[in-house]
């Protein structure tokens, strides 16, 4: 009888009169003979529960032991700390959370006026009607759902007490919010609702901790008695005015104006605007003290203090680097998108960091202006840009592995120093071992040359082929400048123009099934492309599209045959993105191509147009649609036409990161220099992608539709990204 134990007192220092209800309960009788009471019918009366009739015990009497010896000696039991936080009556009583009827007679009047919201299977909200055209009641609600204990530490094994104190916590964080959005005056009042859904009434009784469980039914409401929504009375801004002509416009940032209701978010908010408007107008060095908001609940409203320091206003000057020998101050003012003399903008400053670190030659990186001359007589002073940069790991191996029917596997290595000619000269040493191409190469590549995101690449590589359509023994000389999309700057425009200088000895099968006899081609290109990018992400696109063209104009010799001649190339490409549900994305691409100028035969094998495989026609071996030989081996042709079309669905599987892919291809070529649609074959299947950081890993199974003698049933497909 712990809990009882706390009310009892020595007889002596009771007095013997009571209340009416108490004596209704306790007669006076009862205390001078407790015994005669307790079995006498008055108590029997007073007990509403029925209870079994109690054993006769009048024939048995026990004298009181007054012998000392029969003493026994208890050691103290450490206390529970639990318990004892439970009975320490300095701390809350759980009947306060057990509403009794008499506790709201002063709010059961207004009980008819009140909107119920049910947030939750636990939570319902009751407040005034004027309370629900709050406007950011809903933002409101669901933050609170967000942090109460009731939903976030939900368990079925809570007792009532638990879920008690967690609503008791979910009344306090009701009463933060509420100031969050200006309401000072605010009462709230919670009810506990029981298992049968009905309001719940507490007793005294009902304050003793319950079995593990019973707390999991138990349902509160909460209600709200907003009072007035507080105003701002006043706002102080510091020294804003001293940025002169400026100060219109920076005060305008800051979307807070006395009479506005009070909303700590948006007074958060705005402060972030308007430390972003003073950095990108020219104030490198302004510093936004933290908002002090000072209320004063006799006229239902606060007065905002919130200092602005401008710190001057700059231009930018130059770019200086700590370690020019490894990246100059030079080559970093080409990277950045400002000028030395224009106003300082702190975007322009996040845009370099970013552009240094897309590098991938900096671990560690710090980019911060520099007062060098001071505002003057109402001119801007200059700022110049540091970066501060500690060097990254500059060799990188790397090696790939794939397989693609018709193509079979291929092995690729590869060994790079990203800043071997300083700045941003990469040496790149690769190779491949497969079953149809053999290749070594070395890659020199200058990034950022000349300005931002423009690659200047040159690239020698011997390699051999060994295709159905064709083998191939080539040396290639190319040079490229261009100017790229990369994962971290997606572009809109993208551009190319180039240089190839190729020696190559090919054959192709003849009539009687065998190889025919080598010839040696030298070509002379002058390749350039433009495309245009609008979709929403370079590997994994859902919404937008893409288009480029490729015209590379041609000189061709065969040294073998003595022919020569001009030709051009030219390919087409487009694609579309489009969401259908918020888990499917359709996707279709088109290809067109084509070679004038020069008859098929006069066009190096390994210059012409091919379709079939991962990337063109899937259900295809890899350059296996168009015309062929008489032993089944592709020709290649002038003209060139594909289409395809994918839904990819996501299917929530691994966190949503697996998806399903059905497709169908269709693709032709031509000897012609136009295409003819009659010629299509077509393919379909399915594939899964996995969705990763760095874009969706991707196999496919596809069959041929049309096939052809020699076609095989099934195809497969391994990539990296989407197939277009």
């Amino acid at each position: 009888m712990l809990w009882a134990s706390a009310l009892w007192a020595p007889s002596g220092a009771r007095a013997q009169e009571s209340d009416p209800e108490l004596e209704a309960l306790i007669p006076d009788g009862a205390v001078a003979d407790a015994e005669g009471w307790a079995t006498g019918a008055d108590a029997e009366s007073a007990v509403d529960d029925v209870v079994d009739t109690p054993i006769d015990e009048s024939g048995y009497t026990l004298a009181w032991p007054d012998d000392e010896r029969l003493a026994v000696e208890i050691e103290p039991v450490a206390p529970d700390p639990a318990l004892a936080e439970l009975l320490d009556p300095s701390g809350p009583e759980i009947a306060a959370d057990l509403r009794s009827a008499d506790m709201e007679s002063d709010f059961a009047g207004r009980e008819s006026d009140l909107v119920r919201t049910a947030l939750s299977d636990r939570i319902t909200l009751a407040f005034p009607e004027t309370f629900a055209r709050f406007g950011q009641f809903d933002n409101f609600t669901t933050r609170f759902l967000a942090l109460s204990t009731l939903e976030t530490l939900a368990d079925d094994d809570d007792t009532l007490a638990q879920v008690v104190n967690r609503a008791r916590a979910d009344q306090d964080v009701l009463a933060r919010l509420l100031t969050v959005y200006g309401f000072y005056d605010a009462d709230i009042r919670r009810e506990l609702a029981g298992r049968g859904g009905a309001e719940a009434v507490g007793t005294d009784g009902a304050d003793a901790p319950s079995p593990a469980g019973e707390g999991s039914d138990a349902r509160f409401r909460f209600v709200l008695e907003p009072g007035p929504r507080y105003r701002l009375m006043a706002i102080d801004l510091g020294a804003l005015d001293a940025t002169g002509a400026d100060s219109a416009m920076l005060r305008r940032s800051f979307a807070v104006e006395a009479g506005d209701p009070i909303d700590l978010d948006a007074i958060t908010f705005e402060r972030i605007d308007l430390q972003y408007a003073l950095t990108q107008n020219g104030y490198p060095f302004a510093e936004v003290a933290e908002p002090q908001l000072t209320i004063d609940h006799a006229v239902d409203g606060g007065t905002l203090s919130m200092p602005v320091a401008p710190g001057g206003k700059y231009r930018f000057g130059t770019v200086t680097s700590t370690d020019p020998d490894f990246l100059s101050g030079r080559h970093l003012a080409q990277i950045a998108r400002f000028k030395a003399g224009e106003t300082y903008r702190g975007s322009d400053v996040e845009d370099l960091r970013e552009a240094i670190l897309q590098t991938g030659l900096a671990s560690t990186l710090t980019v911060r202006p520099r007062a060098v001359v001071p505002p003057a007589d109402g001119e801007p002073g200059v700022a110049d840009i540091d970066v501060d940069i500690t060097p990254a790991p500059l060799r990188t191996i790397a090696g790939a592995i794939g397989y693609g029917t018709g193509q079979g596997f291929r092995l690729a290595a590869s060994w790079e120093h990203r800043n071997f000619f300083p700045p941003e000269g990469m040496l790149r040493l690769r190779g491949i071992a497969g079953t149809q191409e053999q290749l070594i190469g070395a890659t020199v590549r200058r990034n950022n040359f000349t300005g931002r995101d423009r690659v200047l690449t040159l690239d020698l590589f011997a390699n051999t082929i060994d295709r159905d359509a064709y083998e191939a023994r080539t040396i290639s000389a190319i040079a490229r400048y261009e100017r790229l999309s990369t994962l971290i700057f997606q572009k809109r425009f993208v551009w190319a123009a180039g240089l190839e200088l190729v020696a190559s000895q090919e054959r192709e099968g003849a009539l009687d099934g065998n190889l025919g006899p080598r010839e040696t081609y030298f070509v002379a290109a002058a390749p350039g492309r433009i495309g245009f990018d609008e979709s929403d992400d370079l590997l994994d696109p859902r919404r937008g599209w893409r288009a480029s063209l490729l015209l590379s104009p041609e000189f061709s010799r065969n040294n073998s045959t003595g022919s020569q001649g001009f030709y051009a190339r030219a390919i087409l490409d487009g694609s579309f993105y489009q969401p259908l549900t918020d888990r499917i994305v359709g996707a279709g691409r088109v290809r067109f191509g084509t070679i004038t100028g020069l008859g098929l035969s006069d066009i190096a094998p390994s210059r012409r147009l091919y379709a079939g495989g991962g990337g063109s026609v899937r259900g295809y071996g890899y350059q296996q649609i168009g015309p062929k030989d008489t032993i089944g081996d592709p020709t290649g042709g002038r003209s060139l036409t594909e289409f395809a079309l994918e839904a990819r669905v996501r299917t929530g599987l691994f966190d949503g990161a697996l998806s399903v892919v059905p497709f169908i291809d269709a693709g032709a070529v031509d000897t012609t220099t136009t295409p003819r649609l009659s010629d299509l074959q077509f393919g379909a299947g399915v594939g899964i992608r996995y969705h990763t950081n760095f874009g969706p890993l991707r196999v496919d199974l596809a069959t041929p539709i049309n096939p052809r003698p020699g076609d095989g049933p099934v195809a497969v497909y391994v990539s990296l990204g989407q197939a277009f």
